[in-house]
């Protein structure tokens, strides 16, 4: 049973927009979570929001999640277009009513959505994912289609390939208005001949009130043979109507820091004979130029000899470098127009009568990605934002090494003692995994002035994003034990200092070493090698770094205690990296995660550890993105793949005589059990699920009611009741077992407990004693547990247990002692971990900074525990 709360504090939460540039909402509006405290608000159409002054602005309001009593948790907040405010506050009372309004409606064979500004119509089956764009009375752009094409082999050969479409299945209203409508499409992508279908889709079109642009964020999942499926482009393509003469179609493409290419089919500028300077102003604004009539110097009768240039190319093969190039019909040859080093990824084709632009956001940081226009000289042109360029090196996602003999486990674990990599024959391969990239699409009644696809293209680039407040978010209590940013007393200072170190080293380190590129744009190296002055891209366990030790929590916690942008950006980044590329979302492992490796994709330990839901949730309720919400919520049978695949297979005591069953699968309390509980609790509170609900807090009940509680280590679990035999007498510590979310979720499984939100007898104090007992002295081990374990390590990670319990208990000396494992603890980090020194030609390629002696597994587990322990025994910090 849970109790009602009946709180009645008025609601009050300041929102701030996140980056320090000028928002704006024509490019979408703008979506944010609020958090609200257990029983404040019984229905989140009962919020409101103003501006600064007070003034009502209107907004959408709904749920993202619940708490155990049934009241708001976290609402989602919505504004349509409009001039923004400075800042705004969400508060109690009934919703300002919008003067435009968007409306879904059904339509034959599609969905029509309507902002007021534009009027899209999708389809709900074929291979039109949008079937038509209108503004006003003019059709912009029809026959929105996905498109890909792949080969049986990895070289650059277009000879061969096969062409395929994206063909609609399914399409569903989730929102629909007043201010913000979303429709999700799925579908396959099949080839022309019909006769394959591959790379399942979801799409989700995202639409605000008064706004003609709309987000279009496309998710896929590679489910194709790695040795003979070789992806070699993947696109969206419209089809752009073109009715003026060729002097006034326009062709625009975003360059690097907000430049663009301005040009005409037919440009009348640079002649040698000029035909006035009102002529040549028109064509380069966008404007219909004067009529031929009036043109200067003859130049009306001679425009015959001007040739068209019908295609437009730029590419973005590298993260440094893109290219430019057009010609005047497919047979001729590319002529070099410019060349750059960071397109902001955007392209317009249109005329004085309409035209469509398309952005891709994180256009050079996805590479190789690309920009079409294409047959702009007849009356049907085509637009095509390339996610995969077709012009570079097809897709080749084949494991790096033929396994270099390593055909048992006594082998993989040899092997395992040189490179760190957790290598076995058929687990290193990529079927299965996602990508996501969020698109930008405007219909334009004419041509507009560049100034405008500049703005649009920085607000592709650079999605506003409004937040509360750090203050509010900390008031709220809902995510976690942190606190505010305090130097004013000295001893907190220097651990200040060496949180904001590691932050702007890592922010610094993403362009530093270029970790972009299609598949691994969001992720962050695992360990670094000082001969060569690199991370150790090229060492097998050492590479990318897929969520070890959860800097993805410790870049969130950073981000809801100081409300930076550049660590709210780098964490949406890992966000969206990790939950889509480095987890399975179809096959044999679906649900599960790749442990770190030189490909994401390619350690053959598959575990919850690195797919739980508590990576994603903060984003998820600080954003509402319904794709964060999929990710977490596919998880919810992820119970089912311990029969699938054993995680401690190569190294577990009783490997000769353990096997799988359906009644008695064994489950880590530590790393698989934080996964479970996250994956449970996110499910309860976003949908309400009762299945999800019993199993956690049956869970709970369960670890509580064993001998030993988490020391056990690991309990037999029954898949079918959702719940553990309490039974089992063992002591066993793994030090892993809290360092992958275990510390955060069970902090706001006891915070539900201590609320009364939530009855789970003895799992409080079964924590409590794995807090208070990992750091303590063996004697003290023995004393309670009858065997002092082994296997404590990461020492300063665990002394936030340790400050936990402190907190909790009141207990001085426990604070003091986790400060002492603090202070003493740092798994090889050292005074150099918080020294950049700067690396110079010609011993690197580039110069660099390097941190000596550290790693992503101390960063993070190190940021945690600053971050943590400032928060719960701060007033015991010593001199």
């Amino acid at each position: 049973m849970t109790t009602t709360r009946t709180d009645t504090a008025p609601i009050d939460v300041p929102l701030r927009w996140l980056d320090d540039t000028d928002p704006d909402l024509s490019i979408g509006g703008v979506t944010c979570g609020v958090p609200l405290a257990p029983g404040a608000v019984a229905d989140a159409a009962g919020l409101a929001v103003v501006d600064a002054s007070g003034t009502p602005v209107p907004a959408q309001t709904w749920p993202l999640a619940t708490w155990p009593d049934g009241t708001v948790k976290w609402a989602g907040v919505a504004l349509g277009a409009g001039e923004p405010a400075d800042g705004y506050r969400v508060v109690t009372g009934p919703p300002t009513s919008p003067a435009v309004r968007v409306t879904v409606t059904t339509v034959d064979g599609g969905i029509a959505i309507d902002t007021g500004a534009c009027r899209v119509i999708l389809s709900d089956h074929g291979p039109d994912l949008i079937r038509s764009l209108r503004i006003g009375d003019t059709e912009a752009a029809s026959s929105g289609r996905l498109i890909s094409s792949r080969q049986d082999h990895p070289e650059s050969d277009v000879r061969g390939r096969t062409h395929a479409v994206g063909h609609v299945t399914g399409c569903v209203v989730e929102q629909d208005g007043p201010l913000r409508a979303v429709v999700r499409v799925t579908g396959v992508h099949r080839d022309e001949a019909g006769d394959r279908a591959w790379l399942p889709f979801t799409v989700r079109l995202v639409f605000a009130a008064g706004a003609a642009t709309f987000r279009l964020v496309h998710s896929f999942v590679w489910d194709g043979d790695p040795e003979r499926d070789f992806l070699s482009s993947l696109g969206l393509r419209f089809t752009v109507p073109l009715r003026a003469a060729w002097h006034d179609r326009h062709v625009r493409l975003a360059g690097a820091d907000g430049g663009f290419l301005r040009e005409a089919v037919r440009g009348l500028t640079g002649m040698r004979r000029d035909p006035g300077p009102e002529v040549r102003a028109a064509q380069l604004d966008g404007r219909a130029t004067p009529p031929p009539a009036e043109w200067e110097n003859d130049v009306e009768r001679l425009s015959r000899w001007i040739p068209g240039w019908a295609d437009y190319s730029l590419r973005q093969l590298t993260a440094n470098g893109f290219t430019v190039h057009k010609r005047t019909a497919a047979p001729r040859p590319w002529i070099d127009v410019a060349q750059g080093t960071r397109a902001d990824g955007l392209a317009y084709i249109g005329d004085v009568s309409g035209g469509l632009a398309v952005g891709l956001t994180g256009f050079w940081q996805s590479h190789p990605t690309g920009l079409d226009v294409r047959s702009a000289d007849t009356d049907a042109a085509t637009l095509t934002a390339w996610l995969w360029s077709p012009d570079a090196a097809p897709m080749d996602l084949r494991f790096y090494h033929d396994g270099l003999g390593q055909e048992d486990y006594t082998d993989q674990l040899d092997a395992l003692e040189i490179t760190y990599e957790d290598y076995e024959p058929g687990f290193g391969t990529a079927h299965g995994i996602g990508r996501t990239h969020e698109l930008t699409i405007t219909p334009f009644a004419s041509t507009p002035p560049v100034t405008e696809l500049a703005r649009l293209a920085r607000g592709t680039a650079l999605r506003p994003q409004l937040a509360p407040t750090p203050q509010a978010l900390h008031s709220a209590r809902v995510l976690g034990d942190w606190d505010l940013p305090d130097r004013t007393d000295p001893r907190r200072a220097p651990l200040e200092d060496r949180l904001d170190f590691l932050l702007d080293f890592y922010v610094g380190q993403v362009d530093q070493r270029s970790w972009y590129g299609f598949w691994n744009f969001g992720d962050v190296m695992h360990a670094y090698d000082t001969d060569r002055h690199t991370w150790r891209y090229d060492v097998g366990g050492y590479a990318w770094d897929n969520s070890e030790l959860s800097p993805d929590l410790w870049l969130w916690t950073s981000f809801l205690r100081t409300g930076r942008a550049d660590v709210f950006r780098l964490a949406e980044r890992m966000t969206r990296h990790t939950g889509d590329v480095d987890v399975y979302h179809a096959g044999p492992w679906q649900g599960l995660g790749t442990r770190h490796n030189v490909q994401h994709w390619g350690c053959s330990a598959k575990q919850l550890r690195i797919s739980t839901p508590a990576y994603r949730r903060i984003h998820h309720f600080l954003t509402g993105d319904e794709h964060t919400r999929d990710l977490m919520l596919e998880l919810r049978d992820s119970d089912t793949t311990f029969l699938a695949i054993d995680p401690t297979r190569k190294v577990r005591a009783d490997a000769a005589t353990y096997r799988p069953e359906r009644r008695a699968l064994a489950v880590g309390l530590g790393t698989d059990w934080s996964a479970l509980a996250a994956t449970w609790l996110a499910d309860w509170e976003i949908t309400g699920n009762e299945r999800s609900r019993d199993r956690l807090l049956g869970t709970m009940r369960d670890i509580g009611a064993l001998p030993h509680g988490f020391f056990t280590g690991e309990a037999l679990y029954d898949l079918d009741a959702g719940r553990f035999d309490t039974a089992r007498e063992r002591v066993s510590v793994s030090h892993l077992s809290a360092v992958f979310g275990l510390v955060e979720v069970c902090s706001e499984l006891v915070a539900l407990i201590d609320a009364g939100l939530a009855e789970a007898p003895g799992f409080k104090e079964a924590w409590l004693q794995y807090c208070r007992l990992y750091l303590a002295a063996p004697d003290d081990q023995r004393a309670e547990l009858g065997v002092a374990p082994s296997g404590i390590h990461l020492e300063q990670a665990h002394s936030r247990l340790a400050a936990f319990a402190a907190n909790r208990l009141g207990d001085d000396a426990l604070a003091d002692r986790a400060w002492r494992a603090y202070f003493d603890g740092g798994e090889f980090m050292g005074e150099e971990a918080f020294q950049a020194v700067r690396i110079l030609p010609p011993e690197v390629l580039s110069p660099v900074d390097e941190a000596r002696t550290l790693s992503t597994n101390d960063a993070a587990q190190c940021g945690l525990a600053t971050i943590q322990n400032l928060a719960l025994i701060g007033g015991r910090l010593p001199q």
